[in-house]
């Protein structure tokens, strides 16, 4: 399957049918056991992690996981980690929390006091922070309470209408849809289904199995 720039692909399925180890092979958590990955042209397959995020690639794994014994602002700075200018990391902090205003507010607060949906935002906003030219957004709404779920994709979309090219993983194909450009439907391992997100949204398969109707 192929993701072009500045466009946002879902890739939707249900538990177990193989999302997340899409996205540990392609950040570079997992090995594939054949194929390959380019990313702009260039073969990553046999890349370790560091390189392929030095390339552009960035992750927000399952969960979130912030550091949840530091502020925001730690959090935000840790994303910027091979980034040496100082002035750099807080213009481009500036920039992120333009994007996610809540976070702006509770800037100085410790992650693991925020609710789930801002912890998932900080996810977000720390991978943002390294500048990425793929976006790798891994089950964002896992857990969280419906009116989060909502938040949560609303900044997705936000990301997409300003640009950045994101690949998203997930199982809510309802609020994963209207946020997109494209998808495709994973089962047991294989894509078996790729079209736009509105002929997703349409097609009697996807309705049956993910949008309950």
């Amino acid at each position: 399957f192929t993701v072009n720039g500045n466009e946002a692909v879902a890739v939707l399925g249900a538990n177990g049918a193989g999302k997340s180890t899409l996205i540990k092979t392609l950040i570079g958590w997992q090995t594939p056991t054949r194929g390959r990955i380019l990313f702009n042209g260039k073969d990553i397959t046999h890349l370790p992690v560091w390189d392929r995020t030095a390339l552009g690639l960035a992750v927000v794994p399952e969960n979130g996981r912030v550091f949840r014994d530091l502020t925001v602002t730690q959090n935000l700075a840790l994303g910027a980690y091979t980034e040496p200018s100082r002035a750099v990391i807080d213009a481009q902090t500036r920039q992120v929390l333009e994007l996610f205003p809540v976070l702006g507010e509770r800037r100085a607060q410790i992650a693991k006091t925020l609710s789930g949906g801002e912890q998932q935002m900080l996810a977000i906003a720390r991978a943002l922070m390294t500048r990425p030219k793929l976006l790798l957004i891994d089950e964002v709404s896992m857990g969280l309470m419906p009116i989060l779920v909502k938040k949560v994709f609303e900044v997705i979309g936000q990301l997409r209408k300003s640009g950045v090219t994101i690949l998203l993983v997930e199982q809510n194909a309802f609020e994963a849809l209207k946020v997109v450009d494209r998808g495709y439907v994973l089962e047991n391992g294989k894509l078996v289904l790729s079209d736009t997100a509105q002929a997703l949204t349409q097609n009697p398969r996807v309705k049956a199995a993910y949008l309950g109707g």
